[in-house]
């Protein structure tokens, strides 16, 4: 059974950078698309970034060239490198496992981790 945890998060400031990592145990990573998702309170759930297995990437709109997924097999690990950080992308970041692709149902989860950007 794939299980991810995700690591990374914390205070930074605004215009400031982050590195989230999901790392896998359980099953390879390389057998499944990973997407970062995001909770704020009070908001939905939001899609942030996806990559296949192939390693093409997608992005929602708001990300807007700041961040950038990238996955590493051998170490079992996907990143999520955030740069430009603003108040409003302050939410609890998760990353899933998809073995159908970015469009497939994301069926393992992490337990999250808190990002917190201060003005």
């Amino acid at each position: 059974q794939l299980q991810l945890a995700e690591s990374g998060g914390g205070l930074v400031q605004l215009g400031g950078s982050l590195r989230l990592s999901c790392a896998a145990s359980g099953l390879t990573l390389d057998d499944f698309a990973i997407g970062w998702f995001r909770q704020a309170p009070g908001k939905e759930r939001e899609g942030v970034s996806c990559i296949t297995k192939g390693g093409s990437t997608r992005n929602a709109n708001f990300v807007k060239g700041r961040f950038a997924i990238s996955r590493d097999n051998a170490k079992n690990t996907v990143y999520l490198l955030m740069n430009s950080l603003k108040p409003e992308d302050t939410a609890k970041y998760y990353c899933a496992a998809a073995s159908e692709g970015c469009d497939g149902i994301f069926g393992s989860w992490g337990q999250g981790t808190q990002v917190t950007v201060s003005s």
